[in-house]
């Protein structure tokens, strides 16, 4: 299968695009270095030292025997993306070229316009060119947990049956999102399911829970074939953030009461679970959601879990939480459906311990280039608008 990977220098995009090298799929990519760009911004560098984009397709090309086909450009450029589709003729493409953060969405209107063009545009210039070039081409977008918010009912795979004043019907579950980013995905879900209906479009919308981790496989890769595992508050998700603090004796920092519970999965399976939904297509005009994750935690929870691994290596860590930047629900009901990727064989491959284990290992050797950033630790961008940090609501000892 030809796949085209937006995003393809990301966290998910670099190591997906060697997933499906290695399963026999012909795979391109295009990204503008956005992801790069904005970790720098907020003052931070990943854990994980990574190479230049001419250096990994050189390096990919060495472990795979040819470099993959490639465009350093922004997928918001609709000629940009036609002349792509000319050029390559995807069979399927992944959408992983947005921002992918909350609080970087919450710094102030500049930033939440920033992500708002960047994802909504970017998702709506890919569906243009399917259309007109590509209609059989099956779009596969990373979408998020967080579109749904936090509703005191069980969540569904992206529609549910209602009942109202006598009449039935199956309808979108109400989305509740909690952040300028997460409405930013949430117009790009409705903008892909009106493509589907009205251009008979194929699409799957991944809503992905929090992923987490440093391999894609069993083994670390080679240096230049590394994906990137970012720690700031705007790039840095907890689990990997919990890790980072672990490795270097800062103390590990939920959020509030630390009772947000949410969907996590491990980076070796979000792999497994998007390469699952692109092996198994949708038909034309169908628009699928695919609630992505392995299991459900709570942050607080999350935190002593790294804690307890964490000293099974040596390290002695405390859990001190602090204020919550977020106006989120404190305690709530979290309990969202997973059944469709099951259903296509998606096997959960390792314990959340057992890869906690395996972050803190691969995270140890970059331990002072953690510590000289160390600063991006503590949030410093809150929802109400002020840039200061967060207070702790227990002092480390």
């Amino acid at each position: 299968m030809r796949v085209l990977i937006a995003g393809a220098d990301g966290y998910l995009g670099w190591p997906l695009m060697q997933h499906l090298a290695a399963r026999g799929h012909d795979v391109a990519g295009v990204d503008n270095g956005a992801r790069r760009r904005w970790v720098a911004e907020m003052e931070s560098v990943s854990a994980i030292p990574i190479a230049a984009p001419a250096e990994r397709r050189a390096a990919f090309a060495e472990r795979f025997g040819t470099e993959p086909a490639w465009w350093d450009g922004d997928v918001r450029d609709l000629d940009l993306v036609r002349s792509i589709f000319r050029e390559w003729r995807p069979e399927a493409v992944v959408h992983l070229g947005e921002c992918p953060s909350a609080p970087y969405s919450m710094i102030d209107a500049e930033h939440a316009i920033e992500v708002q063009v960047n994802n909504v545009v970017g998702t709506f210039a890919l569906l243009g060119a399917m259309h007109e070039l590509a209609p059989e081409a099956h779009l596969l977008k990373l979408g998020t947990m967080g579109e749904y918010g936090t509703p005191d009912i069980d969540i569904p795979e992206g529609f549910f049956e209602v009942e109202f004043r006598g009449r039935r019907d199956t309808l979108p579950f109400p989305r509740q999102a909690g952040s300028w980013y997460h409405w930013s995905k949430v117009h790009g879900s409705n903008n892909i399911m009106f493509a589907c209906k009205v251009w008979g479009l194929r699409a799957t919308d991944v809503m992905q829970g929090v992923v987490f981790g440093t391999r894609p496989g069993d083994e670390p890769a080679a240096p230049a074939l590394r994906t990137r595992l970012d720690f700031d508050e705007a790039f840095g998700t907890a689990i990997n953030r919990f890790c980072c603090q672990a490795v270097i004796g800062h103390p590990l920092t939920p959020f509030g009461e630390g009772r947000q519970r949410r969907g996590f999965l491990a980076l070796r399976d979000s792999m497994q679970c998007l390469t699952l939904a692109l092996e198994h297509p949708p038909e034309p005009g169908e628009y699928r959601v695919f609630n992505q994750f392995q299991e459900v935690y709570g942050l607080a929870e999350l935190a002593d879990m790294v804690a307890r691994v964490a000293g099974e290596v040596g390290l002695d860590v405390e859990v001190c939480p602090v204020e919550n930047p977020r106006q989120e629900a404190a305690s709530h009901h979290y309990a969202p459906d997973h059944q469709h990727l099951l259903d296509l064989g998606y096997e959960p491959t390792i314990d959340i311990e057992g890869e906690m284990g395996l972050v803190l290992e691969d995270l140890l050797e970059h331990r002072a280039r953690i510590e000289a950033h160390a600063e991006v630790l503590v949030p410093g961008v809150r929802w109400d608008g002020r840039r200061e940090r967060v207070g702790w609501l227990r002092a480390p000892a």
